[in-house]
């Protein structure tokens, strides 16, 4: 087997090092989005006609955009649970869900749940509802309905998978509303409430695509950044545009059908929002640097663990003791899936030369050490996928020290204007190197060494990135087209597989790759 040798690796140092000098001063700025305002017209009808069009969405949206009380469905602890969670006006100490396995909600099973302070919105104080539902049987059919405010909403379908051999959707940094500042083909520069628009009605469509292509979806992982106002400082104004971006996310209709179960991306992460809107299973509350908007959490599906990390909480000892914790809990799973927003092995130019890999070298023998298969992440805002790879078994030094507050709890500028000189610059790119490249062949692998990552472009096109000018060695492939993408995943008992797809024609932008554990 051939492996590309170091001298290689140190020319990809010095080009990255190159791209690390020349980004610019503005914080992820890019030229590069999907525009709703045009798709209609340079799409084919099939796409068209999975939302009405632009014109009814903006008729829609006008109503919707101030409805706040959008209900969330999160994975639960197991195949059997799902996750309930919603705002409401009334404080109701009891919220509720019923489910029935018929749409006439006959003979329901009625869960009750726990409800706590949520955000004030416009001067308005709204409240969080969390209801756990458990005992769901696979392969069936039910319908819930949910009371707000007294008012019980109409029932809505929703199917469990087979755990045996299921599917999932996985999508990129959605961060409705990231397209602030562009100006759209009717001519406006649009401002947050214009943003938010754009990019929940080519969410909405993403989704819609998705579910007609691949029917066999049965659940939605996000690697974070389901919203791009970070509301940092907590000014009431910011908090307003957030939540109005939550609604956007949130508002998809195949959300009402589809369970999901989102990671904490940086955007997410500093006001506590994402924990009211989702009511997320195993949450490790004995992290020692958590953020505000909550914590590392995990779920079983089936044969496969998954522990979902938050990885603006840069104590990687904290995560570590969740993936411990989730291992402790469920030992015997065969698959072992991290999702996590930063991408510790990405190629995109904002972020996989900087910030993605402040916990690189803390993370990789952390995800060896406890046999973790899969690696999925977010954040660079290009699609990638690696080869497997594994720690070099080497100590390596820890940059948390660079890690300082910016516009979103940290700024990768600050790293780089916290490296002093080449030298240092360079050290920081070589420390990096902290991996092993354990297997290069594609297709279809069987009991392969290493971890294989996997990095998703925006599936909204809210904000692209470009790819670094040069490859990296640990990268298999790698695109970019400006156009939204998702990936859907299939596991059985001993078989993973991941294909890519385009949004908007369906095709695969890679390979099938597939791993096969005997």
């Amino acid at each position: 087997m051939k492996f590309i040798g170091k001298s290689k690796r140190y020319k990809l140092i010095a080009g990255a090092l190159l791209g690390m000098c020349v980004i610019s001063t503005a914080y992820a700025a890019t030229s590069h989005w999907q525009d709703a305002s045009a798709t209609p017209q340079a799409v084919t009808a099939t796409v068209a006609s999975e939302k009405t069009n632009w014109e009814a969405w903006k008729q829609e949206w006008s109503q919707l955009q101030n409805d706040y009380k959008q209900v969330s469905i999160v994975m639960g602890d197991d195949e059997s649970k799902l996750n309930f969670a919603w705002y409401s006006l009334h404080n109701d100490s009891s919220p509720v869900v019923k489910i029935s396995n018929n749409k006439e909600m006959k003979n329901p099973r009625v869960f009750i749940g726990s409800m706590s302070l949520a955000s004030v919105i416009k001067g308005v104080q709204y409240y969080a509802n969390k209801v756990d539902v458990s005992g769901l049987k696979a392969n069936s059919t039910y319908w819930y309905q949910v009371q707000i405010d007294g008012k019980w909403q109409e029932p809505h379908e929703i199917k469990t998978g087979n755990p045996e051999d299921f599917y999932f959707m996985y999508v990129g940094d959605p961060q409705i509303g990231a397209s602030r500042g562009q100006t759209n083909s009717d001519g406006n520069k649009q401002d947050d409430a214009l943003a938010t628009r754009n990019d929940a009605y080519n969410w909405n469509r993403t989704l819609n695509m998705a579910l007609k292509q691949h029917p066999e979806i049965n659940f939605l992982v996000s690697p974070g950044d389901q919203v791009n106002e970070s509301a940092m400082y907590g000014k009431a104004d910011k908090i307003d545009v957030q939540e109005m971006q939550y609604v956007g996310y949130l508002s998809a209709k195949k959300l009402q059908n589809l369970p999901e179960a989102p990671a904490i991306g940086n955007h997410d992460s500093l006001t506590p929002n994402f924990s009211y809107h989702f009511n997320t299973p195993n949450n490790f509350t004995g992290e020692q640097s958590p953020t505000a908007a909550g914590h590392d959490y995990f779920y079983k599906y089936g044969n496969a663990l998954f522990m979902v990390i938050n990885t603006n909480n840069f104590n990687a000892a904290d995560h570590e003791k969740l993936i411990k914790e989730a291992i402790a809990k469920y030992p015997h799973t065969k698959w072992r899936i991290v999702v996590m927003h930063q991408d510790i092995y990405g190629t995109g130019k904002d972020h996989s030369d900087s910030d993605g890999m402040l916990m690189r070298t803390q993370l990789t023998p952390i995800f060896d050490a406890n046999k973790i298969d899969v690696v999925l992440q977010g954040h660079d805002h290009t699609y990638s996928r690696t080869y497997q790879l594994s720690s070099d078994g080497k100590q390596h030094d820890n940059f948390e020290q660079y890690r300082k507050p910016g516009q979103n709890g940290w700024n990768h500028m600050d790293l780089k204007n916290g490296l002093k000189n080449p030298l240092e610059k360079a050290n920081y790119l070589s420390q990096n190197i902290c991996y092993t490249i354990k297997d290069m062949h594609q297709g279809t692998l069987v009991n392969p060494k290493g971890v294989l990552y996997i990095t998703s472009n925006s599936a909204t096109g809210s904000k692209f990135y470009e790819l670094i000018p040069q490859q990296q060695d640990y990268i298999a492939a790698r695109n970019q087209t400006w156009r939204p993408t998702y990936s859907v995943m299939h596991i059985t008992g001993d078989k993973f597989s991941v294909m890519t797809y385009d949004v908007l024609t369906g095709q695969p932008i890679d390979e099938c790759y597939t791993i096969i554990k005997r």
